[in-house]
Order: structure tokens, then C-alpha cells, then sequence
């Protein structure tokens, strides 16, 4: 990345922070804003930007982006409450989930039977995953039941982490598929990834949380490095994971769950950096994906089915599966309904591309990329403008009268001393 490039997309950041507080009131997304800025300095408009797609530093923070998201995701979550009071998230990830996952990719292969079962495996994996930034209006309403927002949350929390084991099967089997890998070579291939990473994870979590806690409660460490040491957890889980072999975005992930379970004032810290310098990663992503990612995908047009699914993709593909997943709940339909809807694609959706355009042999301007790439666009404006109007027009008609939606729950961080708009 060029001296230029980082003027451009610093002032980009400068620019929203000094509107950001209004922004948000007015449904004016920093997904949004980063996204249309990016789409104006790059290459689809005034063309400052020149970052090529297979680029080192690219790369680079897409991996940390997705390291730290993983992260400090998994560590704010108390999975003891998960499992004792929040069973709509539980259903959500655990049949909502799955059953979009191949609802997608059978709409794709229905829609695109030309690009086979693999590739629309891909295209319903990678957008099986929710964003909640692009929807924060609706997880910082307090008028909205806390249980609804904290579903919604805790979905967003975990679903990216949840879904990339079946990304990186899917792209697997494509790649075992594509060089002829025997069967025996691929189980071997799949079972080190899925099994030592997390289990590289388990321990840099396990044994960096314990020094880490006991080191802050005796006074070791000073404040400033009790953030700094959680960049520090998931870099090392994650380069651990990849050095043996194992997959080091699922290190990551399992590393924070041990965080979670283990250091509860390093659990308040990730809180805290996934809030500010995790955020900030995420914004510049959206950034490139606008000036660098969309007009590289579609310069040479697109195939006009990419709409029809990026439509279904938000809406069918999305909210049969979570109306399915909370049968028994006793929500309100219109609740499953906000529920379904809330659902938006966006930074896992947009690192996973970029990861598999690393990994496999997808093209950018391929059918795949496309159609991942459009239903991130429909969905940033399509739920990013409808985050305010919904969440009040919904606040308003559970008032009072919705036992189940109104029940209480405790908050998923951890006993952290700042208080997250989403609780």
C-alpha cells in the first residue's frame, strides 16, 4: 500500500469520525459511508486508490481483520449463560445456521447449474454469516427487548466462527476435487486443520489467559499492555495453529473461547479492543471493498441471475431457516420476522472471498465473488437504511404485551466495567 493510498483512506476515517454521532442517528452506516467513500476514491470513480487484489499487505489485513473478529468475538461470550437462558441464539446457530447454509447453496446451484455443487457450496457458506455493524441501530435500541438484541448479537458473535470449519471443508474438497488428492490425503488434510488448530488454540488460550490474569491481578501489568496482550493471544494462536499444520482462524476462535472461560479481566480488555481497534480494521475493509474489490469483480459486467439470489439470499434463503430454527419459541411472528430480516452480510462475507481468492482458484470477475460481492452491496444499503425505521416500528409493537420476547437475560460480556451499547 502506497504513501497515497493511506492519505486517502486515513481521511476517509477522519472524515465519518468527525459526523459519526449523527451518521448513526440518520441510518447513514459507517459500512455505508466507508463502502460509497471507497467507491468514490477508487477505481470506480475518481481512481486514487491502486491496491492490486493479490497483494501482500491485502492479504495481511485480511487475515488479522478476521484473526481479531474471531477473537474477540468468542472471548465476550460466557458460553455458561449461552447455555443456561439464551436458547434463541442457540437455535439460531445451531439449526438457523446450518439450514441456511445449504438453503443457500441449493438456490446457487439451482440458479448458476453451471458452476456445480462445489462452488455453490461456497456461495451459501459464505454468506451464511451476519454482520451486526451493519444493522447497529437495531442491537443499540434499548426500546427493543434485550433478549431479541442479544440474539441477534450473540448470532453475529459466532456465526462467523461457527462457519468457516464448513468454508474450509468446502474448499477442500474443491481443492482435493481439482488436483486429484486421494481420499486418505484429503481426511488427513482436513482432520490436522480442524483438529490442531483449535487445539493450538485451547492451549495459547488456556495458559497465555491464566499468566495473563494472574499478572493483571497482582499489579505485573500495566493497562496500556492489557490490550495490547490481546492482539498478542490471537496473533500467537493464529501463527501457532498454521506453523503445525492446523488452521489458524479456528486457533483464534478457540483461543477466545478459553479467554472467555479463563481470564475475565483480559475478557474485558478484548471487549474493549474488539470495540475500537477491531472496528477500525473492519471500516478499512469496507474501504477497499468499495474502491478496490467491487470494480475489479464487475468490470467486465455481471450475469443478471446474481440479482435475483443476492434478493433471496436476504430474504428466502435467510428467514425460512430462522422461522424453521424458532418453531416452539413462542415469539410473535412479527418478531421472527425482525429476526429473519436482521440477518446482514458483510465483513466475514467480504474476508472470506478475500481468503478464498488466496487459497483457491476462484476468479475475481467469476460467478462466486460476484454474487458474495452483490449481496454484501444490497445488504449494507437495504439493512443499514432500514435499521432505524424497523427497530422503532418494532420497539413499538412489542411494548407491554410480549412475555417471551420481553424476558430477561443477563448481558453476554463478561463482568466488564463499560457497559456495551449492545447490552
Amino acid at each position: 500500500m502506497e504513501g497515497f493510498d493511506l492519505f486517502i483512506i486515513s481521511t476517509g476515517i477522519i472524515l465519518y469520525a468527525l459526523i459519526s454521532g449523527k451518521a448513526d442517528k440518520k441510518s447513514f452506516t459507517g459500512p455505508i459511508a466507508f463502502t460509497v467513500f471507497g467507491l468514490v476514491v477508487g477505481a470506480g470513480l475518481l481512481d486514487l486508490i491502486d491496491i492490486p487484489i493479490h497483494n501482500e499487505v491485502l492479504n495481511t489485513l485480511a487475515e488479522i481483520t478476521l484473526v481479531v473478529t474471531l477473537f474477540c468475538d468468542a472471548a465476550r461470550i460466557d458460553v455458561t449463560k449461552l447455555s443456561r437462558e439464551h436458547n434463541l441464539p442457540i437455535k439460531l446457530l445451531a439449526l438457523g445456521l446450518p439450514m441456511t447454509m445449504a438453503l443457500g447453496a441449493a438456490v446457487a446451484w439451482g440458479i448458476f447449474p453451471e458452476i456445480g455443487i462445489g462452488a455453490a457450496l461456497l456461495i451459501g457458506i459464505a454468506l451464511a454469516p451476519t454482520d451486526a455493524a451493519l444493522g447497529q441501530a437495531v442491537v443499540s435500541n434499548k426500546a427493543v427487548p434485550q433478549r431479541i438484541r442479544q440474539a441477534l448479537n450473540v448470532e453475529s458473535g459466532l456465526n462467523d466462527g461457527l462457519a468457516y470449519p464448513a468454508l474450509l471443508i468446502a474448499v477442500s474438497v474443491a481443492i482435493a476435487t481439482s488436483e486429484a488428492r486421494g481420499a486418505s490425503a484429503w481426511v488427513a488434510f482436513v482432520a490436522a486443520q480442524v483438529v490442531l488448530g483449535p487445539l493450538v488454540g485451547i492451549i495459547v488460550g488456556g495458559v497465555g489467559g491464566w499468566l495473563a490474569e494472574k499478572s493483571a491481578a497482582s499489579g505485573a501489568m500495566n493497562e496500556a499492555f492489557s490490550q495490547i496482550i490481546v492482539l498478542g493471544l490471537a496473533l500467537a494462536s493464529y501463527s501457532g495453529a498454521e506453523m503445525v499444520g492446523g488452521n489458524g482462524f479456528l486457533a483464534a476462535f478457540a483461543a477466545g473461547l478459553m479467554i472467555a472461560r479463563r481470564a475475565k479481566h483480559i475478557v474485558r480488555e478484548a471487549t474493549q479492543f474488539g470495540e475500537a481497534e477491531g472496528q477500525l480494521l473492519g471500516l478499512i475493509v469496507f474501504i477497499v471493498f468499495g474502491a478496490v474489490l467491487v470494480p475489479d469483480a464487475f468490470r467486465n459486467g455481471m450475469d443478471w441471475r446474481i440479482w435475483p439470489y443476492a434478493i433471496l439470499s436476504l430474504t428466502v434463503i435467510r428467514m425460512g431457516p430462522v422461522a424453521v430454527s424458532l418453531l416452539g419459541s413462542g415469539l410473535k411472528p412479527n418478531t421472527v420476522a425482525f429476526i429473519g430480516w436482521f440477518g446482514p452480510r458483510g465483513l466475514a462475507s467480504i474476508l472470506y472471498v478475500l481468503l478464498l481468492l488466496e487459497e483457491s482458484e476462484i476468479t475475481m470477475d467469476g460467478i462466486i465473488v460476484q454474487t458474495v460481492f452483490a449481496t454484501v452491496i444490497l445488504s449494507i444499503v437495504a439493512h443499514g437504511l432500514t435499521a432505524v425505521p424497523f427497530a422503532r416500528a418494532y420497539a413499538a409493537s412489542t411494548s407491554g404485551d410480549a412475555e417471551e420476547e420481553s424476558k430477561q437475560v443477563h448481558s453476554f460480556a463478561h463482568k466488564s466495567t463499560k457497559k456495551r451499547a449492545q447490552s
